[in-house]
């Protein structure tokens, strides 16, 4: 279980976060045109997951802008992009954004996804989000990076994540 703030109010995750050099579990998620998508679907593939409470915050859409932008010159890389919204918001801001480089998935049927990887926020204004975290793996699905954004209120450490893709 972490402990995560908002501007200084403390909150609890779940569980803990997989950790470097563990097998990522697997997952169920929506993408933006209602399919199930599982880990399985990106063998072969490097990831980075990147998680958040909700695309219609600014930190979290930010986040996505961000790793879009980034995306561009990672190779054999995905870019996933987490949260509960529904995957109409997600495609929706996508869209507007015109945001090519990501995909959006939703845990918003299933709710697992933050349960197995330990990030679900367990309390407070945000019960039941997910919390801001970054993940990183490997093509075989290990976990290269993780990281828990302790402030929620802040954006992750972009740099930290894609050096561990060179």
């Amino acid at each position: 279980m972490a402990t995560i703030t908002l501007k200084g109010e403390r909150f609890k995750t779940v569980g803990e976060l997989p950790k470097v050099g563990e097998q990522a579990p697997d997952f169920q998620l929506i993408d933006r045109n209602l399919e199930t998508v599982n880990l399985s679907n990106y063998k072969g593939k490097r990831l980075v997951l990147n998680i958040f409470p909700s695309i219609d915050t600014n930190v979290c859409a930010t986040s996505v802008r961000n790793f879009n932008e980034r995306a561009k010159d990672l190779d054999n890389t995905e870019v996933l992009c987490i949260s509960r919204d529904l995957p109409f918001a997600q495609k929706r801001f996508t869209n507007g954004e015109e945001l090519k480089e990501v995909i959006t998935l939703s845990d918003f049927q299933t709710q697992e996804f933050g349960k197995d990887y330990g990030l679900e926020i367990e309390n407070g204004p945000f019960k039941n989000l997910l919390s801001r975290v970054v993940i990183v793996l490997d093509e075989e699905g290990k976990v290269i990076h993780s990281q828990q954004v302790t402030e929620i209120a802040d954006e992750p450490d972009y740099l930290s994540a894609l050096k561990t893709l060179l």
